[in-house]
């Protein structure tokens, strides 16, 4: 994994998003300059338009989710979301090159030769997303242990990717019941470092159940990290892999004394200063829909169009959010609070339709400008949901401590909570979120908000 602007990316993910922009790129300039009489004098114009148009092709893809090694998709579903991004990036070619200054000789010759070149490049993004990993691209892993902690990194590593490396685990002297194959299991009559230049190991995930009494042999790991190989305790490893912190693997210690929680006066105006621009441009771009909505609601159901509801802001703070109404008037008749669930007879005809392309939410747009929330954050809960979830759930209440979003790491990597226990898994994404955000990160979670529109994700 590598680390850019506190989010991690792994080397292939980085490799293949080059590829496909050195080949958009390429291919525009040599094809442009070509055809024009005095290349020397517009080169630096061509250069410009072939990044903006291979960039937006980046962002088409990213969206679509084309980066992503998913290993539950088949290859139609892959191939159906280049389609649609071959069909997306046609009319982006077009706008870009036709407000170009540049006179091209041959501009269907051209045309072709882009059309070519972007279909050549999302067939190698299908045949890469299915394709097997190559072994020099993956790192060799060791687990060190030999419990429930070191059975549950074997378990995520292969449901993460299973095409990588795990060399197998080392067990501890101490650990008394071993709960992962005994097949997996490497000897012990070797000591540590013996063991990972033996396996050529790149990486130690150090999981284990307990570690005193010497559990840990400290100077054998730290040799093997003196020889290059990486050592990584069991939360960071799922950090850095999984893009969460799991409250199973984590401790009070590790997130006090560790990296990222930054709050900086720096990144808040920043953060603020996004926030304005970005919602005000998404109002203006998204009233035509919001006026639509509005009157089928009204057609359907009657009014009102919107409701307003009380949710947990930054600090505990109490706010009103503002959404298009999707649900009957007597949703909650009785007064109780209720989880949305997947096929809620509550939910409407109109309101289905707008829950599941999450056309619902953009009156929040108008809560960011009032700087009750942010475009990107913790989804906000309910007081009655907060104070239950605060109850059960350890480190809730640090999901407060930045502004909730009207989308976020946990909405687009999690479907749709509706439970306690869903609660539990989202706040380990957003436990991540609140521990590496940055405005990068921002940028990605809205590429990726993208692609959950567009494929219909996570809506009840």
């Amino acid at each position: 994994m590598i680390k850019i602007f506190d989010y991690y990316f792994h080397k292939r993910k980085l490799l293949e998003i080059f590829f496909d922009l050195g080949l958009v790129v390429v291919t525009v300039v040599v094809s442009i300059l070509s055809q024009v009489a005095d290349p020397a004098s517009v080169t630096s114009n061509i250069v410009s338009m072939a990044l903006l148009f291979a960039v937006g092709i980046l962002i088409i893809n990213s969206g679509l989710g084309l980066y992503e090694r998913v290993h539950s998709r088949t290859v139609s579903q892959t191939s159906a979301r280049a389609v649609l991004s071959f069909c997306l990036s046609l009319p982006l070619s077009y706008v870009i090159f036709d407000i170009s200054p540049l006179y091209l000789n041959n501009e269907r010759t051209f045309a072709l030769v882009l059309v070519a070149s972007v279909a050549l490049m999302l067939f190698n993004r299908v045949h890469a997303t299915h394709a097997k990993s190559r072994a020099m691209m993956d790192p060799r892993v060791l687990v060190f242990g030999a419990g429930r902690r070191a059975k549950l990194v074997g378990i995520t590593l292969k449901k993460s990717d299973p095409d990588v490396d795990l060399v197998g685990y080392y067990a501890s002297p101490n650990e008394v019941v071993k709960e992962v194959p005994a097949s997996g299991l490497l000897s012990t009559e070797k000591s540590l470092t013996d063991i990972v230049l033996e396996h050529r190991v790149d990486q130690i995930v150090v999981a284990l159940s307990e570690r005193r009494g010497g559990s840990m042999p400290m100077r054998e790991l730290l040799d093997c990290k003196l020889q290059g190989v990486r050592v990584v305790d069991i939360a960071t490893y799922f950090e850095t892999t999984l893009g969460q912190i799991r409250l199973d693997a984590v401790s009070a210690g590790w997130l006090i004394f560790g990296e990222g929680f930054k709050q900086g006066l720096v990144r808040t105006v920043i953060k603020r200063l996004f926030d304005i621009v970005f919602s005000t441009l998404l109002i203006l771009l998204a009233l035509p829909v919001m006026l639509v909505t509005g009157i089928l609601i009204l057609v359907e159901d009657g009014g009102p169009i919107l409701y307003r509801q009380e949710r947990v802001g930054l600090n505990g703070r109490l706010f009103n959010i503002v959404k298009f109404r999707s649900m009957r008037l007597d949703a909650e008749k009785d007064g109780q609070p209720l989880w949305a669930s997947t096929a809620d007879d509550r939910v409407t005809r109109v309101g289905r339709v707008i829950r599941k392309l999450r056309i619902d939410e953009l009156p929040q747009l108008f809560c960011v400008l009032g700087g009750d929330m942010s475009l990107v954050g913790p989804r906000p809960e309910r007081p009655y949901f907060v104070d239950k979830l605060t109850q059960e759930i350890p480190y809730y209440a640090v999901r407060l401590s930045v502004k909730p979003g009207v989308t976020g790491w946990a909405q687009v990597r999690y479907h749709y909570g509706a439970s306690i226990q869903d609660s539990a898994e989202k706040l380990q994404y957003d436990l991540y979120y609140v521990k590496n955000h940055s405005l990068f990160l921002d940028f990605v979670i809205l590429f990726e908000t993208v692609g959950v529109v567009l494929m219909c994700k996570g809506g009840q």
